[in-house]
């Protein structure tokens, strides 16, 4: 009977600890709040890139955060042109210059932007079995959207690396499948 106990408690004991660490591993940042679209006025937003445009009275999350950065952060590759007059909308937040779509960058989720620390700085991109080096210009904003300053566009998810047709290229995506695909970075 005492065996039965021991060996019970040290079974519970294990399950709280896993449990534990799982909910650790598991824990993702939560949406801080909500914006309502606004539809944008006519030519207004920019649809390149098969770009979302917000819909009136829609709620949209915002984050202020972004899940935890490790050697090896899962996220969803976007696709963005850096180009006056591209989806992107204004010049590049870390040099207020435009980019060539011919040129690796990328512009990260707000949480991981982290008030433009990684600005001009490379990440590693690796999916689809290939990686590529790109650097941070620019912040895909997740606490803001639905205005003229983000092309009337809704906010990005937490989990958004926004990259140039370089990068997309260079992972050897064929431009047909070019949108949304699952990748991992990290900081070069």
């Amino acid at each position: 009977m005492k065996k039965q106990v021991c060996s019970s408690a040290l079974f519970v004991s294990f399950l709280f600890l896993a449990t534990l660490c799982l909910s650790i591993e598991a824990q993702t940042c939560k949406p801080s709040g909500n914006i309502r679209g606004r539809k944008p006025p006519p030519n207004q937003c920019n649809q390149e890139n098969d770009s979302d445009c917000c819909a009136d009275g829609k709620l949209y999350p915002i984050f202020k955060c972004s899940p935890r950065v490790t050697g090896r952060t899962k996220a969803t590759l976007t696709l963005n042109s850096f180009e006056k007059g591209g989806d992107g909308g204004a010049p590049s937040e870390c040099d207020n210059h435009y980019h060539s779509d011919d040129t690796p960058v990328v512009a990260l989720s707000t949480g991981w932007y982290n008030h433009g620390n990684r600005c001009l700085n490379f990440i590693n991109i690796h999916g689809n079995g290939k990686s590529v080096r790109a650097m941070v210009v620019d912040e895909c904003d997740s606490t803001m959207g639905c205005d003229s300053d983000h092309d009337y566009q809704p906010p990005c998810a937490n989990n958004i690396v926004d990259a140039s047709k370089a990068v997309w290229k260079a992972l050897g995506v064929p431009e047909s499948d070019w949108g949304e695909m699952d990748i991992y970075w990290s900081d070069a």
